[in-house]
């Protein structure tokens, strides 16, 4: 935005210490032609407002991933990045870092090669890029064996052409076992416990319909690892189905484990539980989703 004199002249002098929000809804280049016909702005130049940054056909752009990147400890887990429109970086510095760290190196990649020996100790041996992606503007980190301290923000950088910041969140996951059962003539009473979690899980009971039952607060403890441990208890009356299932989940990293029971008489039968992960829109095969198994009582 500018102000413009009553000679024709544009002239932003006037307008110094003036704080303004411009809002608007058409295009870029709509509303760029609306200020040159105004006559405030030079049709050779380019201009960057308050919230709005333009660029030239050709310049390039760094980047990332617009969600967080979801990764489950132990597992391998890449983080985009990518130049657009591509461009060979192979023979670029590309960086990669956390502001958090010191050194805040992760990977270095410089003239062909990694440098090692910039990177945080935590870091060595377990990042990489790939040389054939590094050809097509790909500067995509490949991290292997994640911690729970790998999880925090991530810079994608290449000195001259921009940045991208990718949030990793790391999770851990454990099954649910039913660590005991009380019987009465009217009522059951089971506990559910599963140790292993982060971040904090919930706990859910189901009846043999799916429906969630009605349970006391889950006993949360929060171990020296950082991991979480969750316990719960439900009473319930007896049914002539009696079937039961403790669910243990963390939305946030679209992950659940659950175990089932089924009360017959006087005997109780504990069954595996594959969790189904419609709930969370998650496709992809996970490992470990068979919960453990406790003997028949």
């Amino acid at each position: 935005m500018c102000y413009k004199n009553r000679k024709g002249g544009s002239s932003n002098s006037r307008l110094k210490g003036f704080i303004f929000t411009l809002s608007f809804s058409y295009s870029v280049p709509f509303f760029f032609d609306s200020l040159r016909d105004f006559g405030c702005i030079d049709r050779q130049r380019e201009a960057c407002f308050l919230g709005l940054t333009t660029r030239s056909n050709g310049q390039h752009q760094v980047v990332g991933p617009s969600q967080p990147v979801v990764v489950t400890v132990g597992d391998d887990i890449i983080l985009p990045c990518h130049l657009r429109p591509a461009k060979n970086v192979s023979d670029m510095t590309v960086e990669w870092a956390r502001p958090d760290l010191n050194p805040r190196f992760v990977h270095v990649w410089r003239d062909g090669v990694e440098l090692e020996s910039k990177k945080h100790p935590s870091y060595k041996g377990r990042t990489s890029v790939s040389i054939d992606k590094l050809k097509h503007g790909d500067m995509s980190l490949t991290l292997s064996r994640v911690t729970l301290s790998d999880g925090g923000q991530y810079k994608c950088f290449i000195p001259g052409l921009g940045h991208s910041l990718i949030q990793l969140v790391v999770g851990a996951v454990s099954s649910p076992f039913i660590v005991s059962i009380n019987i009465t003539s009217r009522r059951v009473a089971l506990q559910c416990e599963s140790a292993g979690w982060y971040p904090e899980p919930e706990v859910l009971w189901l009846d043999g319909e799916g429906k969630l039952l009605s349970a006391g607060p889950t006993e949360t403890v929060r171990g020296p690892d950082d991991l979480y441990t969750v316990s719960s208890r439900v009473t319930v009356e007896k049914r002539h189905s009696n079937s039961f299932t403790c669910r243990v989940q963390q939305r946030n990293i679209n992950q659940a484990r659950e175990t089932a029971t089924h009360i017959s008489g006087h005997r109780q039968r504990f069954k595996r539980v594959k969790t189904s992960h419609q709930t969370f829109r998650r496709k992809n095969n996970d490992r470990g989703l068979i919960c453990g198994q406790i003997p028949v009582v």
